[in-house]
């Protein structure tokens, strides 16, 4: 499998120069950032993709609820040379998640979706479990006892999946709606990106829309994420990164993946420009309402582990609270994170799997938050 790899560290001293040394366009708004800060900034990210070897990698900042920078780092495409760049488009994985939980809190605000009733009332296709009703407030908080990737110790073959649905909320229904709960729903936390596509189910049942165009219409229009859009692996999508995995020390290019069938929990692509404003949006309650904001981020199940409201992940530092999800499948890995006391976010896309892009988040995060 190495054969076919490519070893940055043997990539020629033109390749190193344009992964570590050329950054893409950068923008400011709303001040940018002081230039001592982009600096630091910058540095970190320099240092953590070389100690990853990661061919590409775009961050946005926002401060004060304001877009302030954007950068792109590397390659988008390492064979014909593309830089990456604030604009570039990566598989965003399960960073899909908030997208569709503000989504869903968007149809509850509007009185459209009961997120405590059974969600056949908006999914009758998902049939009822002998367990217990599921409601979408379980689903969003990973509490209703859907699987994951894995089904007993064999691993679940849509990891790599390779089929285009056409029906991406019905057909992708119909690859886990048969299987046993692995909990009593409102029990136990189970991580899961097919609850996701359980909640894009409920989110057209409520709307009377499609999932993906209620998403672009009511989130990401509003939002100004006009790059945004859904992963289809057989589109030509202007932008869209090259992916790629890691194989003892070689970067090559990663498995082949169609995401059509979890959408709503792991298939969207978008950059780091459009996150930004994502994360605008959120902070300046133009999606929803900052009570609406509040109850998503109300931790709905906590342990030493981890803290989880709906869609969002829920930590401190610095002494404030951060809201925030990492994502991670073939050929990308990505972090958003967003502080509200100081209205303070941060975005990281990858075109590395398992590189780690919370890491990276995380470490910039700290640097921007008041010491």
């Amino acid at each position: 499998m190495n054969q076919g790899g490519l070893s940055i560290s043997r990539c020629g001293p033109r390749i190193v120069c344009l992964l570590f040394v050329l950054a893409g366009i950068s923008v400011a708004q709303g001040g940018g950032l002081a230039p001592p800060t982009r600096q630091k900034l910058e540095t970190e990210i320099q240092k953590f993709m070389a100690a990853k070897s990661i061919p590409g990698l775009s961050v946005a900042i926002v401060k004060n609820g304001n877009f302030v920078w954007a950068n792109g780092f590397g390659m988008a495409d390492l064979e014909n040379s593309v830089p990456a760049t604030p604009q570039t488009l990566y598989r965003l994985a399960s960073v899909s998640k908030p997208i569709t939980a503000v989504a869903a809190l968007q149809l509850w605000q509007a009185g459209k979706l009961d997120l405590d009733a059974p969600v056949q009332k908006f999914c009758p296709a998902f049939p009822v479990k002998e367990d217990g009703a599921i409601n979408t407030r379980e689903l969003l908080s990973h509490m209703a006892g859907i699987r994951h990737y894995h089904l007993g110790k064999a691993l679940d073959p849509l990891v790599g999946s390779t089929k285009h649905l056409k029906d991406p909320i019905k057909e992708g229904l119909d690859f886990f709606k048969n299987d046993p709960l692995v909990a009593k729903p409102g029990t136990e936390f189970h991580y899961s990106t097919y609850g996701y596509t359980l909640i894009g189910c409920a989110i057209e049942g409520a709307s009377d829309k499609k999932y993906v165009d209620y998403v672009m219409k009511s989130v990401f229009a509003p939002a100004g994420m006009n790059n945004t859009q859904v992963d289809n692996r057989l589109a030509i999508i202007p932008h869209r990164t090259s992916f790629y995995q890691k194989e003892s020390g070689h970067v090559q290019n990663a498995d082949f993946l169609d995401s059509s069938y979890k959408i709503p929990g792991g298939g969207w692509l978008s950059s780091a420009e459009d996150m930004a404003r994502f994360e605008v949006a959120i902070l300046n309650d133009t999606l929803v309402t900052r009570a609406t904001r509040d109850f998503m981020w109300t931790p709905r199940y906590t342990s030493k582990e981890r803290s989880y409201g709906m869609g969002w992940g829920i930590t401190k530092v610095e002494g404030q609270l951060i809201y925030s999800h990492s994502g991670g499948q073939q050929g990308t890995s990505t972090f958003i994170a967003v502080a509200p006391k100081s209205k303070t976010g941060v975005v990281v896309l990858s075109n590395l799997e398992e590189s780690d892009a919370n890491d990276l988040g995380k470490e910039l995060m700290k640097m921007l938050l008041p010491q």
